[in-house]
């Protein structure tokens, strides 16, 4: 344990001298390093693909659910996205420096400009693409990085991990700007979360358990990006063929993500329409778990228990319940929401008004599906995360959420 302990040290210790030359690179040179990464990801993909493919098949022979596999699972197609994304990120505007002037009655003059927070960790599962999006962020924004990836995904991130140093090497910036802890013991993940004097903030990303041990544990500022047991409520007023549509993409799009819908409540004056239509569009492909009105309905389900409502599948499994009004769904969501991703299908502006203003959450949408909630799909490239906290930063996290602030201040002989 020492020992590995150490070696986190020294990496921190490392990422910490890094920072202040990160920071002083200029905007030019930072986002040549990411079109440099980009390119490096291309040349590099049948040798990502060789390590990816040593990491599935550990996965599949571990028993690792298909859905949690697809997290882990990389392809030519999905390492050309990650290409595209490093473009993308390295040609949006550079938030460093950026910020507003004010001068006082007495003379001072007061600029408020946007600063990188510094050294940025993350403790993260088996989604090797979140190596690329961290790298990505906190290059573009000044700041160096540690990453610490999941057992799952270890090949694949020190492959990517590398290629990503080699090219920060080209662009004249320390390869120690992005670093990989080479260890997946918890014992790695437990120093990492004590690098006081190191680290400036830490992010979490992952299932509700990894989150909460962060959170509980750390003893470094942590962002809190939570588990996503998102919701979609059909209400009363809802197009039918919309709704079908938009339950079935927030589900079954993609199950393994965060923003993937967990429950599907609808309102009964439409349940015994809607519900068969949708069980019948996803029969054989979704199981779904359902209250006692819902079973009614669809007697060959399984019935869904409390557990059901509190759980984040992540998997081809859907929770069910039938509600008598919006404020009823909002309650339920209030309940059992983790503050991530809620949705309501409705022709009623009145109602829509209603869910938005009355849903705690960091997305809230209408007529939509969640799983938009993601830093490309909201115009900010790639993403660190989803903060489901109201500190700081909220929702998909992109260049700002990875500044902070500071104020330099001109004078001319001023005392107070």
């Amino acid at each position: 344990m020492n020992e590995i302990r150490d070696r986190v040290e020294e990496i921190c210790r490392a990422g910490a001298a890094a920072r202040r030359e990160m920071a002083a690179a200029s905007g030019q040179v930072r986002s040549q390093a990411l079109v440099l990464m980009a390119k490096a990801l291309r040349d590099g993909s049948a040798q990502i693909l060789e390590e990816n493919g040593i990491d599935l098949a550990a996965a599949q022979e571990s028993g690792l659910s298909e859905a949690m596999c697809d997290r882990l699972r990389l392809t030519g197609e999905r390492i050309e996205s990650m290409a595209q994304a490093l473009l993308h990120v390295a040609g949006l505007e550079d938030p460093i420096g950026s910020g507003s002037v004010t001068t006082r009655p007495n003379g001072l003059v007061i600029r408020r400009v946007r600063v990188p927070l510094g050294l940025v960790a993350m403790i993260y599962e088996a989604r090797p693409n979140v190596t690329v999006d961290a790298a990505a962020l906190c290059v573009r924004t000044g700041n160096a990085a540690v990453l610490r990836g999941g057992r799952e995904a270890i090949h694949s991130n020190t492959v990517l991990t590398s290629l990503l140093q080699d090219a920060l090497t080209k662009a004249g910036l320390p390869r120690t700007g992005v670093q990989l802890i080479p260890f997946t013991e918890r014992e790695s993940a437990t120093a990492l979360m004590e690098m006081r004097g190191y680290v400036d903030v830490l992010i979490p990303r992952g299932g509700k358990g990894l989150i909460r041990s962060v959170v509980e544990q750390a003893r470094v500022p942590v962002i809190e990006t939570g588990a996503g047991n998102c919701h979609v409520y059909v209400d009363e007023y809802a197009d039918i063929e919309m709704a079908l549509r938009i339950v079935e993409n927030a589900k079954m799009q993609r199950p393994s993500v965060c923003n993937a819908a967990e429950t599907l409540l609808c309102h009964s004056a439409v349940a015994e329409t809607f519900l068969p239509a949708f069980r019948a569009r996803t029969r054989g492909r979704l199981t779904l778990r359902g209250c006692e009105r819902t079973r009614a309905i669809l007697p060959d389900i399984e019935s869904a228990t409390e557990l059901d409502y509190e759980t984040e599948y992540n998997d081809y499994i859907l929770a069910v319940r039938i509600v008598d009004s919006p404020e009823e769904a909002m309650a339920h969501i209030a309940r059992y929401g983790t503050g991530h991703s809620e949705a309501i299908v409705t022709r009623s502006l009145e109602h829509a008004a209603a869910f938005q203003a009355g849903v705690d959450a960091a997305a809230v949408y209408v007529n939509a599906s969640t799983r938009f909630t993601d830093g490309g799909e909201f115009g900010f490239g790639a993403e660190i995360g989803i903060s489901t906290q109201k500190l700081h930063a909220r929702g998909p996290m992109g260049l700002a959420a990875l500044t902070t602030e500071k104020y330099l201040i001109e004078g001319n002989g001023q005392i107070r």
